[in-house]
């Protein structure tokens, strides 16, 4: 699996310059089906700090996170609009676990 991004910076025909930014996630989706569908609906979640993965989500969506302010860097900064983005059926493929956030 490649998850690393790939850029490419064009001319927009104006004087200015576009940069396009891609990743291929398809493994990435793969390995997170596979993981939502064998969680073990009796597991209880943890009290640890990062003992409940419940996403694993490619760097280009978290550069738009970090578009919207949602996120800076790797650092959930508004946690409402996280577990909302989180929940959002469009952002289904980054679950690794079902439920709501």
């Amino acid at each position: 699996m490649n998850n690393f991004r790939k850029s490419v910076a064009h001319a927009d025909g104006e004087g200015g310059l576009v940069i396009q930014t891609s990743q291929d996630v398809s493994g990435l989706i793969e390995s997170n089906k596979q993981e939502f569908n064998s969680y073990d609906e009796r597991a209880r979640w943890s009290d640890e700090l990062y003992g409940n993965k419940v996403a694993s989500i490619p760097f280009t969506a978290i550069d738009e996170l970090n578009q919207k302010g949602i996120m800076r860097g790797f650092h959930v900064v508004d946690d409402a609009k996280f577990a909302m983005w989180l929940n959002d059926p469009e952002n289904r493929v980054w679950r690794t676990r079902p439920g709501v956030i």
